[in-house]
């Protein structure tokens, strides 16, 4: 397939005579076109092109007009671009194929097959605004997907059963449950059966994350990569630092592996094929690669070359992916919630055998808990789902069934008839946001596919080699999504009535400290000193306001603790303390304390928590704007 992609000021076209093989364009009014403001697109389909050379025309055509502007795109067949031409139905096929792929993207227009057109157009001259593309499948791609599709078919062939599982064991049709006091449940469970993943409307979390200057769009960057202004990257950094303690606490190995590999690797392309996710492929050194999707590649090949006996089962390795790449549908990319390049805490434990394995799975269930509490989301905030395979559900029912005692609350089971992927059992936490959409935050699969693939062995008592079971973990799901989630509860704290916030921990500054004028500002910052040496996080707000709104703008950035510092304080060297946690909309709750108590508070909510100094100036007259 052969493109010429012209930026036009405008394009206007006349069709002049049909050929035997031309579309129909019904009225007279519709011979005469004319579009402004487009990214125009003279396509040649040619023999052999199929439906993955439109897909790639389409990421092609995608990546140019997002470079150069373009909201409206016109489709514009034109048979002069080559001489190996595809006959007439393949033609209209792939045209109309592009013209779908686009249609999520922008506003998009097709000139009818088969016309002789008569056509003025005006290029804007830019340096961009005149490219070529030859779209080129090669035959190993085609057979690659050939087996993806191979792979999609067995998906689709599978059957799928959705249950609850009640906190009495019960398995309950979910026609039959009663979602009653289980509404959070209920909308996860329709989200689930629905399938509709894209989102129609901006999270309240995105206005959350822009107008607290912690992350924003990357408008130089592909859709889906964000950039983290200071306190983003606080905040950031604490999660990966605390799930990463927890890992190597709960006995796991922290590695470092490669971002991208050899797409024509034999082990990783036959891996690739069973797992649909979208690539990015980058080019060099003679050879195609592809950005890693998760951490399971580089463990799995490290796991390979090791010497492993059953004295280290169950062996535990852990990376944190900054980044894994996954080239999402544009229409499910915002915000915070899903995105092309994420961080992704990655666990793989090599089990014995079976008992091993569902042992392995029950611990790190528990510990996902922990973990998930920890960052400041309860068990309230998300819902449960465990995936699983009928012929594993029958064999292992009492264990199956024992997970819901660790919650106590219904959890959904979906079960299949036959087995399609890696794994035979995997529970999700899915958090439900304000919009209804859920999204997966802690995870953990018991793999039975890739031991064998990979060539991953022990040695036994006896001296024998065995294949372990493999477990897949993220305790807490993407960094990111994390940081979505609290953002989503925040809101939805604010809407029953109660003071958004961030856990303590995480709040880029902990404490406020507000001088009632100038005359007390030496005296602040000397308080501020003594929290910053004592391991708090705290700023002081020396700009020339009024007292009011140094306290309204310090609520709106959601400080914990506002520390008021003026005569009464200097008298009795004590602080006025507005305490946010105890807050509520119409109701503010102070206190007057001594620096060393709000110390203790603040070390004891915090307690087992990383710590981090302030990401800014400690003086906000010294600090920019991000907005």
């Amino acid at each position: 397939m052969k493109l010429l992609l012209i930026h036009a000021d405008f394009i206007e076209y006349e069709l002049k005579k049909k050929t035997p093989v031309a579309e129909d364009v019904g009225k007279e009014e519709e011979k005469k076109k004319r579009f402004d403001e487009a990214l125009v697109v003279f396509t040649s389909v040619e023999k052999g092109d199929d439906e993955r050379t439109a897909e790639k025309a389409v990421e092609d055509i995608k990546e140019i007009a997002e470079k150069v502007g373009a909201e409206r795109v016109l489709v514009y067949p034109y048979a002069h671009l080559s001489s190996n031409l595809a006959e007439a139905k393949t033609g209209i096929k792939l045209l109309k194929e592009i013209e779908r792929g686009l249609k999520d993207s922008f506003e998009v227009h097709r000139a009818p097959f088969g016309w002789y057109k008569a056509f003025n157009i005006s290029c804007k001259g830019h340096p961009l605004s005149e490219l070529s593309r030859e779209i080129v499948v090669a035959e190993e791609e085609k057979e690659e997907e050939k087996e993806f599709t191979e792979a999609l078919k067995a998906e689709e062939k599978a059957k799928s059963y959705w249950y609850i599982l009640t906190p009495n064991k019960e398995l309950v049709e979910v026609e039959k449950f009663d979602f009653k006091g289980h509404e959070n449940l209920e909308k996860f469970v329709k989200y689930e059966i629905a399938k509709k993943r894209a989102v129609d409307r901006i999270p309240p979390h995105v206005e959350y994350m822009q107008r607290l200057q912690l992350a924003d769009y990357e408008p130089a960057s592909d859709s889906g990569h964000m950039r983290y202004y200071p306190k983003g990257r606080l905040i950031k950094s604490l999660l990966e630092t605390y799930i990463t303690d927890k890992c190597v606490e709960y006995g796991a190995m922290e590695v470092e592996t490669p971002l991208m590999y050899d797409r024509n690797h034999p082990t990783l392309r036959k891996y690739l094929e069973r797992f649909p996710a979208r690539q990015y492929i980058i080019g060099g050194d003679k050879r195609e690669f592809f950005l890693r999707f998760a951490a399971c590649f580089g463990q799995f090949l490290i796991k390979h070359d090791a010497i492993i006996t059953y004295k280290d089962l169950p062996l535990k390795m852990y990376e944190l992916t900054r980044y894994s790449f996954r080239k999402e549908q544009r229409g499910e990319l915002v915000g915070l919630r899903r995105l092309r390049a994420f961080t992704m805490p990655d666990m793989h434990t090599l089990a014995k055998d079976m008992d091993e394995a569902k042992q392995e799975f029950l611990s790190q269930y528990k510990l996902s808990v922990e973990v998930l509490r920890d960052i400041g989301l309860e068990p309230e905030d998300y819902e449960t789902a465990v995936r699983i395979t009928k012929d594993f559900y029958e064999e292992n029912k009492e264990f199956i069934h024992s997970l819901v005692e660790v919650l106590g609350k219904p959890i959904l089971i979906e079960m299949w008839d036959s087995r399609f992927f890696y794994f035979v059992l995997k529970f999700e936490f899915n958090f439900v946001d304000s919009l209804d959409k859920a999204s997966a935050l802690s995870t953990v699969q018991i793999d039975v596919e890739n031991a064998e693939r990979y060539d991953i062995s022990y040695i036994d008592v006896d001296g024998g080699k065995k294949r372990p079971y493999i477990l897949h973990c993220s305790l807490s799901g993407a960094v990111e999504r994390c940081m979505y989630a609290i953002l989503e509860k925040a809101y939805m704290r604010k809407e029953r009535g109660e003071l958004p916030s961030l856990p303590l921990w995480l709040s880029p500054t902990q404490v406020r400290v507000v001088p009632v004028s100038e005359k007390y500002l030496e005296k602040a910052i000397e308080i501020a000193e003594e929290l910053r040496d004592a391991g708090v996080r705290v700023d002081v707000d020396d700009r020339d306001e009024t007292l009011g709104k140094k306290v309204r703008d310090a609520s709106t950035e959601w400080i914990p603790f506002i520390a008021v510092v003026g005569e009464k304080e200097v008298a009795e060297n004590k602080i006025t303390v507005t305490i946010r946690k105890e807050s509520t909309l119409k109701k503010q709750k102070k206190e007057f304390m001594e620096v060393g108590d709000l110390v203790k508070r603040i070390k004891g909510e915090c307690k087992g928590k990383p710590f981090k100094q302030l990401p800014l100036p400690m003086l906000l007259s010294a600090r920019p704007s991000f907005r």
